[in-house]
């Protein structure tokens, strides 16, 4: 194992707070990884006091390094916790402040978005909560620009997820954006879980998923992801599913929350992503093995949906190769 990596993510862990999201945060941020073959972040716990009782009193965390530590953070995770009327705690919410002055990069899964507005670090910007809490938030802090009906939002230096399991898709993203989509692929796959769900997706559907086995797009899924070197079409992926374009349009909305055009181009460009990372160089041989058709139309979609032109995606993840497992 190489020596631990300099980018250190500190979580602030108060009373009251959520147990599952700071899970989330110890297994994405924490964990070490053999699979890869190095750390990927150093990574910290620290809270208020020296007793700090969790969420209903399930437990009390303890050991843990004093509120100074969120002084060292190059991203900080802020406290969450279900009871979002109680006023945050004035230590915790100067800690943010000094970590946004900073120029430190801030996280708040689920109600941590109130922790994040109370700081006042989020006044016109973008930022999304649990659908739950929506109205509660508006109306407490109406200079946010919610976004209430997705996973998470991506505001550059401020980062928030909405619900508990969303956590996990927005951590999952911060290791892509930091370390590229193949080691995001390492991480999930020992996590069990999808390496990719855009933050755009919405919280949840508005009808329950069929519970007949045909109307799952499971296999339709599957099925184009081994055929991304094909010119697929929404018309293509209907006559596999065998239903027609609009109910197929409509099976994605309610099961996946976009459309089939939408994730058919997110699936390409991670290809595209892992292609490069992996040292293949040639713009037109990844634009021909994702689908993609063209150079400038790799160049134009990778830069829409990375922020980064392929040569500059190169420079920051190429050859990046996780250890095989043992």
């Amino acid at each position: 194992m190489s020596k631990e990596s300099s980018h250190r993510v500190v979580v602030i862990v108060d009373e009251n707070s959520n147990p599952f999201e700071l899970g989330c945060a110890t297994e994405i941020f924490g964990l070490h990884r053999p699979e890869i073959g190095r750390d990927l972040y150093d990574f910290r716990l620290c809270a208020p006091e020296p007793h700090t009782p969790m969420r209903d009193g399930f437990f009390t965390l303890t050991g843990v390094a004093d509120l100074s530590a969120a002084d060292t953070a190059d991203t900080l995770i802020v406290p969450n916790r279900p009871n979002v009327d109680a006023p945050r705690r004035p230590a915790v919410l100067d800690a943010v402040r000094r970590a946004h002055t900073r120029g430190t990069r801030l996280v708040g899964f689920c109600s941590g978005a109130f922790t994040l507005a109370e700081a006042g670090v989020l006044d016109g910007r973008r930022a999304t909560a649990h659908w739950q809490w929506a109205d509660n938030f508006r109306t407490r802090f109406p200079a946010v620009h919610l976004e209430p009906d997705v996973l998470f939002v991506d505001d550059g230096d401020i980062l928030t997820a909405a619900g508990s399991a969303a956590a996990l898709d927005l951590g999952l993203h911060i290791v892509r954006r930091d370390h590229g989509a193949e080691i995001a692929n390492a991480v999930s796959r020992r996590l069990v879980f999808a390496a990719h769900r855009d933050g755009g997706q919405r919280q949840f559907v508005e009808r329950p998923v069929p519970d007949l086995p045909d109307e799952s797009l499971a296999p339709v899924l599957a099925w184009a992801q081994h055929h991304l070197d094909h010119a697929l079409t929404v018309t293509d992926l209907a006559t596999r599913a065998a239903v027609s374009p609009a109910t197929l349009h409509r099976r994605f909305q309610a099961q996946l929350g976009t459309t089939p055009l939408a994730w058919l181009t997110g699936e390409r460009v991670t290809l595209a992503c892992r292609l490069i990372e992996l040292g293949e160089s040639r713009l037109d041989v990844v634009a021909r093995r994702t689908g993609l058709g063209t150079a400038a139309n790799l160049r134009a979609l990778m830069r829409r949906e990375t922020g980064l032109t392929p040569t500059a995606y190169r420079r920051r993840f190429g050859q990046v190769r996780p250890a095989p497992a043992e």
